[in-house]
């Protein structure tokens, strides 16, 4: 191929810029008290944004919370120094929150003592709209024009001081956060998607994180690879003192002992200490300095009477695995693929993902056991009227197949 015919690579996009540059970061009620006040003042939506140490921490606390709204720029709070931000959250008021992917950060939001009334997640937008980059950096590439540098998300959050870099990273998350709610919120309402995009906005609203359960060791991730009780046992110890020390220390759990090593210290039960340090993930020098705890939780499990063992979990109320249908009931393996075929004709349509529509878990219920009222029944599973409406006669036709 000669250079004339090669593909000419693409120019980077200019990048995006703060107007404002970055503000000092706020540490005192007095300083938090007078940007409430600007907060309170400025006209528009408010884009928030916060930053936590995920993959480090065990909390889901947020280190660095970012707020900008026209009229009172861009604010850094420091959470740490300041533990309660309900002064910030009484300024917005009534006011619109923008958000990207907010189920990231409204927990974390909430522990601060704010909590939106009504919000714009431009994550949420863009999937509604089939956008093929619903990252904040994608949609600033193909929505603005500009490029994110993303560089610190994976970043140390709780650790201080905080660098320039790290400050700037912070601050551009909010920077076009208005300006894309603006340019996706046109887009929804000329593509006849505005209502469902404020149902599914509202349903945000009083989001809650998923309970872990009474039996959280069970997630382990390799678990399928534990056959036996006793196993379990081993497992289920070993994961509840890698927990303790984790609440402990505030660390990360899986910076103490990955969960490949809890599996594989299950399968091998080692006759020493020696042993367990063997294990691959048991050496390095986070998990060595907690041998102690783990060879105690290996030596709890041990002493467990086979009643004591853990049993093979009940099967849940939900149905079973699909592949399983045409023999459990061949007619609901005939409904489910008359649904899915169904959903997915009418994703393709809008140009979603299918999960857009309706919640493949609760596609799945309503095909294994038909429910009497249907509209009801995803109501029940939290489905938006929208997803009802359009979802429904789907569903109808799939359950007379």
């Amino acid at each position: 191929m000669t250079t004339a015919d090669s593909e000419t690579p693409e120019e980077p996009l200019p990048p995006l810029e703060l107007r404002d540059g970055v503000a000092p970061v706020i540490t005192s009620k007095s300083d938090l008290a007078e940007y409430s006040e600007s907060l309170k003042n400025g006209s528009g939506p408010v884009a928030l944004d916060a930053e936590r140490a995920s993959g480090y921490r065990y909390s889901a606390r947020a280190y660095l919370v970012q707020v900008r709204r026209e009229g009172a720029g861009t604010a850094l709070i420091d959470p740490i120094d300041i533990a309660d931000l309900t002064v910030l959250g009484n300024a917005i008021g009534t006011s619109e929150w923008i958000l990207h992917a907010a189920t990231q950060d409204l927990a974390c939001l909430a522990e601060l003592g704010m909590r939106p009334q009504q919000l714009f997640d431009t994550e949420v937008a863009a999937r509604l709209l089939g956008r093929d980059k619903v990252s904040l950096a994608g949609l600033v590439s193909s929505e603005l024009g500009r490029g994110l540098a993303k560089g610190h998300g994976s970043a140390d959050w709780s650790l201080r001081p905080l660098t320039g870099e790290q400050l700037r990273y912070a601050a551009l998350d909010v920077e076009p956060l208005v300006e894309l709610r603006e340019i996706l919120a046109a887009d929804l309402k000329a593509r006849g998607r505005w209502d469902a995009a404020q149902q599914e906005f509202t349903h945000l609203v009083s989001f809650q994180p998923k309970d872990r359960g009474p039996e959280p060791w069970r997630r382990l991730s390799g678990m399928h690879a534990l056959k036996s009780p006793r196993e379990w046992a081993l497992a289920r110890e070993l994961w509840w003192a890698r927990d303790e020390i984790a609440v402990d220390t505030d660390t990360a759990p899986g910076r103490l002992l990955p969960d490949s090593a809890i599996v594989a210290a299950a399968m091998a039960d080692p006759g020493s200490v020696g042993d367990l340090l063997a294990v691959k993930g048991f050496h390095g020098r986070g998990a060595a300095r907690y041998k102690k705890q783990w060879w105690q939780a290996l030596d709890r499990a041990r002493a467990l009477s086979k009643d004591q063992w853990p049993t093979r979990p009940p099967r849940g109320d939900g149905p079973p695995p699909p592949r399983s249908w045409a023999d459990k009931d061949p007619q609901a393996a005939r409904r489910l693929a008359a649904a899915r075929e169904g959903v997915g004709t009418l994703a393709e349509d809008w140009g979603v993902a299918s999960e857009m529509l309706l919640s493949p878990e609760l596609l799945r219920r309503v095909c294994w056991e038909p429910p009497d009222d249907l509209e009801e029944f995803l109501r029940a599973g939290a489905a938006r009227e929208w997803q009802i409406d359009i979802c429904g006669p789907i569903l109808r036709a799939a359950l007379e197949t």
